[in-house]
């Protein structure tokens, strides 16, 4: 039987490896050995040398948000662009909502 594989991201090389998932073991990145994030099974990386995308998954990832499916519905939203993710957080800083939850809101009110 095939075991379940998940992604982990390195920020500071911009890479994405899919690998089997185990919560005992810390990841390392091949090329800088530095630890890896584990971004969940959803995940979808970004071209490399697209930073805007990359700087926007820095602050999802650092933030805690992860890309795991829920059922059938997928991870659901997350913000694309470094203009959703200031909306998001500035609508944490006034409303005293955590940054995490902030982030998947669909819409800010």
């Amino acid at each position: 039987m095939a075991t379940a594989r998940t992604s982990y991201v390195c920020l500071a090389c911009r890479a994405s490896y899919k690998q089997p998932y185990d919560r005992t073991r810390q990841r390392s990145c091949p090329r800088c050995a530095e630890p890896l994030i584990h971004a969940g099974s959803a995940f979808a990386p970004p071209r490399r040398r697209d930073t805007a995308a990359w700087r926007t998954l820095t602050v999802l990832l650092n933030a805690g948000v992860g890309f795991h499916k829920s059922c059938c519905g997928g991870p659901g939203y997350r913000p694309r662009t470094l203009r959703e993710v200031r909306e998001r957080m500035t609508y944490a800083e006034r409303s005293g909502e955590p940054a995490a939850r902030a982030l998947v809101r669909y819409n800010v009110p």
